[in-house]
């Protein structure tokens, strides 16, 4: 039962389970009487309050979920789906993808649910999202080796390299003190993608953000300081040390990275080069002080290996795959712009860019590794854009989907998590098709004022409008980069520390369920692949598990003989 109190009257209205009661809410301030006129504006919030709970009355769904057979018989596949898993695929995977989804914590998946249902004319409650059909789900522990909430550097090191390590570090084992040189060397450590590399495998890196941004540059980089993204961001001390640049290390440290692709230009180019795509603009000219040109040195090690540069989105899809060994795309000086804003004509979206990772990767026999980040999920929660956030999300989600569509669960572990989640959260008795981005359906209790579901623990969206919080029916809060509302102010939000969802399939995918320790990750994906340190149970599968290769011949072959003989 919800009840509001105004000058010592209960007004009373059906909760969102159908209950109804009567006694003031707890915390209500009935104590001081109310002016006429601040009667008449509560009334009229009461009663669009009451108006709005009314239509809860009215079905909000589907005519078929009223009957039970809908929900049993929908039960009953599912069940049947089920009972598949008892057959476990044992088969050594050919191919590893991991899809890092930055801040993507499991208030965000669900209202990315919602969204990509609701883009498609739904409710949105009921849709599945492409990871959702995956069979195995486990949580992740998320904290640093010194911070209970993580950030993005120590998590990458975690579920790339196999270690927990300290916040703001990459590729360096928690020995390592952050923005302290001298504690890099003898500390480092190498992550899946390297393992994969000397295994015979092709790599790639694919990301929204900068290539040498914190999640990337783990699977390369061992640094003390997440933000050393060239010489220029270091101090000069720090570089007389020895201690490299991350920038610098995405090009010397593995030697030929398959494919890369994502932002960053700015930071592989020489003091003051102007950009490409922004010429004469100086926040995104060059930043580098050594005076190197990373990209032509890169174009000029690969000449001879069909390499290929490129930097906006036309480049791209006019390359050739079976032509293309080795891909270096940068398509923005920093990190790429948000998938609502972006321009269809220069910037590849995040499915496009996999779409040729995987088909360049996949012609290697003995297969790849490739990781792929989401990470303008992350910023959309720090600047307390929660649409910007939710529609990166549905991107990648449809990126997952096209990796499917391009390799099989057979020979491929395709595993999808988050780095760390944020205070996110939706909520306020919201009906069934509500838009994610709408009001709840009753105003406050306490400053009689409407809310929108979707809020933040903190953040930016902290507003006070003559002394009192704002009202957001008088502002449009479906905007693109809509601010919404926070508890605490802030200039940044911040993460969250609650464990997050771990989806996989394919080889060995059964192996990540239950609650997991996040450096645990990477040790799956590498004893699913025998590569790194658990190689000893691979001779045995391999003569139990036929490739899918020689497999579906044979199936061939039987079904021609079937036919001749019918």
């Amino acid at each position: 039962m919800s009840s509001m109190c105004h000058s010592g009257i209960i007004v009373k209205f059906e909760d969102a389970h159908g209950g109804e009661g009567d006694g003031e809410l707890s915390g209500c301030d009935c104590g001081d009487p109310l002016t006429s006129e601040d009667s008449m504006k509560v009334t009229a919030l009461v009663i669009s309050s009451c108006l709005a709970w009314a239509c809860l009355g009215k079905p909000q769904f589907p005519e078929q979920e009223k009957d039970p057979y809908y929900w049993n018989s929908w039960a009953q596949r599912t069940l049947k789906n089920a009972l598949t898993l008892q057959e476990l695929n044992k088969n050594i995977a050919k191919n590893l993808i991991l899809f890092l989804g930055d801040g993507m914590g499991i208030p965000t998946v669900t209202a990315a649910r919602i969204l990509k249902g609701q883009l498609s004319g739904h409710n949105g409650e009921e849709t599945e999202l492409e990871m959702d059909k995956f069979p195995y789900v486990a949580l992740s522990k998320t904290y640093n080796t010194n911070a209970q909430v993580a950030d993005s550097a120590g998590t990458a090191t975690a579920y790339l390299c196999g270690v927990k390590a300290n916040e703001g570090t990459v590729g360096v084992s928690a020995a390592a003190v952050r923005s302290q040189c001298n504690t890099t060397f003898g500390n480092e450590v190498t992550s899946i993608l390297k393992w994969a590399k000397d295994a015979g495998k092709s790599v790639g890196i694919v990301t929204t953000t900068r290539v040498n941004h914190a999640t990337p540059s783990a699977a390369y980089a061992h640094c003390v300081d997440r933000d050393w993204f060239s010489d220029a961001e270091m101090p000069v001390e720090a570089v007389q040390a020895g201690c490299k640049d991350i920038a610098r290390q995405l090009f010397e440290n593995i030697h030929n990275i398959d494919v890369i692709m994502g932002g960053g230009r700015k930071y592989m180019f020489p003091k003051n080069m102007s950009d490409v795509e922004y010429p004469g603009e100086r926040k995104h000219m060059g930043t580098r002080k050594d005076g190197r040109n990373l990209v032509e040195e890169w174009k000029e090690r690969v000449k001879s290996l069909r390499g290929h540069y490129v930097w906006n989105r036309k480049e791209l899809l006019a390359l050739n795959p079976n032509n293309v060994d080795y891909l270096l795309g940068l398509f923005e000086p920093g990190d790429l712009t948000y998938d609502l804003e972006r321009n269809v004509e220069t910037e590849p979206s995040l499915t496009e860019m996999v779409d040729v990772a995987i088909k360049i990767l996949r012609k290697n026999p003995r297969g790849f590794y490739l990781l792929v980040e989401g990470g303008r999920i992350d910023h959309g929660h720090h600047e307390g854009k929660a649409k910007q956030a939710l529609h990166e999300a549905v991107e990648m989600d449809r990126a997952i989907g096209r990796a499917g569509l391009l390799t099989s669960h057979y020979d491929t572990l395709t595993v999808i998590t988050a780095d760390h989640s944020h205070v996110f959260n939706f909520g306020g008795y919201t009906p069934r098709g509500n838009s994610i981005f709408g009001l709840a359906p009753m105003v406050s209790d306490v400053d009689q004022k409407p809310f929108t579901a979707i809020l933040y623990g903190n953040g930016p969206g902290y507003k006070i409008v003559n002394g009192v919080r704002e009202n957001v029916s008088t502002i449009d809060y479906n905007q693109n980069n809509y601010q919404a509302q926070s508890a605490v102010p802030l200039r940044m939000e911040t993460h969250g520390g609650e464990d997050v969802a771990i989806f996989s399939k394919g080889p060995m995918a059964h192996l990540l369920h239950g609650v997991k320790e996040q450096n645990y990750i990477p040790h799956v994906m590498a004893y699913a692949a025998c590569i790194g340190q658990n190689t000893r149970h691979c001779l045995s599968a391999e003569s139990k598990a036929p490739a899918l290769s020689t497999a579906l011949p044979s199936l061939g072959v039987l079904l021609a003989v079937t036919h001749l003989l019918c």
